[in-house]
C-alpha cells in the first residue's frame, strides 16, 4: 500500500497526515489522490467510513496552498452535523496554511455567517438551502473564480430531494471548475448531474457490492409489538456502559424512548432535525465523548457523523430502505474495530429483515437472551411508559 507522499501529497501535509493518526491511505483515498491533485472531474462511489473526506481535503488543500485564491472550494453536504465536522478536518489540517473556512447551515444567524463570508474565506462548506440564500444576497460575484466544487454523501442529497437547489446553483458557478461528486450508491440522478456538470470524469468504485465490515457482528431479536419497549429497555441493561447508538424512525419516538430511558436510570439524549443547531452539536460531543452512553436518533445520525467508538447500533425501528442499513451500521465497528449491531424485529418487521439481509448477503444471527430477565421488567416498563405518557400530555396542554 502507498504512502500519501507516494500519491503526491507534500511533505508538509504528509507530516499533518500523521500528527492526526493517518499513516496509510484507504482505497479511496489512493485512488482519487493523484487524479485529484492533476486536476480531473472525478465521480467516487465508496460507503461510509471510507475515507472519502481525507481524499479531497488534501488535494484541496495542496492546491491552495499554492494561489491562497478566496472562495477557491465549495462543499456541499446534505446535514449540518456533517458540513461542521469536514470543517474541524479541514482545520485540523489547514489551520498551518491559514486557511479561512466558513460553515453555512440552517439553524445559525445568517447576519452573522454574512460577516464571516465578508472575510473572504478559501473553503465554504454548506447545505444546499443556504448557500442559495447567500448566492441571491451576497455570493453571486464572489464565486465566479470558484476553483473546485464537491459534492459529498450526493445519494442523501438526491434522496432528501435537492434537485432544484442544484439547478439553480449550477447555473451561478463557473463553467471550468474541478467537480468531484462522493456518493454511497450509485443513482440515475447522479448519473443525469455528472453528465451535465462533468468533463470527462474519472469513475472509481470501491466496494461494489453491498458489504458490511467482517469486524461487524449482526444479530437480531424476533419479538411480538407489545413487548418492544420491555426489550429495548433489557438490552440497554444488558450492555449497561457501553457506547449505544439507537435509531428510531421519528422525532417524537426518540424523545419517547430517551424519557423511558432516563426514567428507568440510563444515562440517554436524543438527536433529531427538530433540534436547534447548537443542541446538536453539543449532544454529538458529549457522545463522542462518552459524556452520553445512550444515543437515540433518527437517520439524521446515520451520515458521515465520525464517532469513533460506537460499541453497539441498536435498529429499534429497522429502516424502510435496505440500503440505509447499511450508513447506519456503518457507525460501528470502524478503522477495524469490531462493533455490533441488533436487529429488534417484530411480526410487522420481517419483510423489512428479508430486505437487509438479501442486499448484505447475509443471515443474521440471533441474539441468545432469558425471556425470564425480559419479563421481570415489563411492569416497570409499563409503569414509566405512562409516567412518560402523562408527562407529554401534560406539556401539550400547557
Amino acid at each position: 500500500m502507498f504512502s500519501f507522499d507516494k500519491l503526491g501529497i507534500s511533505k508538509e501535509l504528509c507530516r499533518i497526515c500523521k500528527a492526526n493518526n493517518f499513516f496509510i491511505p484507504t482505497k479511496i483515498q489512493a485512488k482519487v489522490i493523484p487524479h485529484a491533485l492533476n486536476g480531473r472531474d472525478i465521480i467516487g462511489y465508496a460507503q461510509t467510513g471510507s475515507g472519502k473526506t481525507i481524499a479531497y481535503l488534501l488535494p484541496i488543500i495542496q492546491n491552495l496552498v499554492k494561489k491562497k485564491t478566496a472562495f477557491f472550494s465549495i462543499i456541499l453536504v446534505p446535514s449540518r452535523e456533517l458540513a461542521f465536522q469536514i470543517a474541524s478536518y479541514f482545520e485540523a489540517f489547514g489551520n498551518i496554511f491559514g486557511i479561512k473556512i466558513v460553515v453555512l447551515v440552517g439553524g445559525l444567524e445568517n447576519f452573522s455567517q454574512k460577516a464571516l463570508l465578508s472575510l473572504n474565506p478559501h473553503i465554504l462548506i454548506c447545505t444546499p438551502g443556504r448557500l442559495i440564500e447567500h448566492l441571491e444576497k451576497f455570493l453571486k460575484n464572489k464565486i465566479k473564480k470558484l476553483e473546485i466544487l464537491v459534492i459529498d454523501e450526493a445519494d442523501r442529497l438526491f434522496q432528501l430531494d435537492f434537485k432544484k437547489e442544484f439547478s439553480i446553483i449550477f447555473s451561478e458557478l463557473p463553467k471550468n471548475k474541478q467537480s468531484l461528486f462522493f456518493s454511497a450508491t450509485m443513482s440515475l440522478n447522479l448519473e443525469n448531474l455528472q453528465k451535465n456538470n462533468m468533463k470527462n470524469p474519472v469513475k472509481i468504485q470501491i466496494n461494489r457490492k453491498y458489504k458490511v465490515v467482517k469486524t461487524l457482528q449482526q444479530n437480531y431479536i424476533f419479538i411480538p409489538q407489545k413487548l418492544k419497549d420491555c426489550y429495548f429497555i433489557y438490552l440497554c441493561n444488558e450492555f449497561n456502559g457501553s457506547s449505544i447508538l439507537v435509531f428510531v424512525d421519528t422525532q417524537k419516538c426518540a424523545e419517547k424512548k430517551t424519557l423511558l430511558a432516563k426514567f428507568l436510570g440510563f444515562n440517554a439524549e436524543y438527536l433529531h432535525g427538530g433540534m436547534n443547531q447548537n443542541k446538536r452539536l453539543e449532544i454529538l460531543q458529549k457522545f463522542r465523548f462518552g459524556k452520553i452512553k445512550i444515543l437515540i436518533a433518527t437517520d439524521l445520525a446515520s451520515r458521515g457523523l465520525d464517532i469513533p467508538n460506537v460499541d453497539l447500533v441498536l435498529n429499534y425501528d429497522l429502516p424502510h430502505l435496505a440500503k440505509e442499513y447499511l450508513h447506519r451500521v456503518g457507525r460501528t465497528a470502524r478503522a477495524g474495530k469490531s462493533g455490533r449491531t441488533i436487529n429488534i424485529v417484530t411480526q410487522y418487521d420481517i419483510h423489512l429483515c428479508q430486505k437487509i439481509e438479501t442486499l448484505v448477503q447475509q443471515k443474521f444471527i440471533l441474539l441468545n437472551f432469558k425471556l425470564a430477565h425480559v419479563l421481570i421488567l415489563e411492569q416497570t416498563v409499563d409503569k414509566m411508559k405512562q409516567k412518560v405518557n402523562f408527562l407529554i400530555s401534560s406539556f401539550k396542554k400547557n
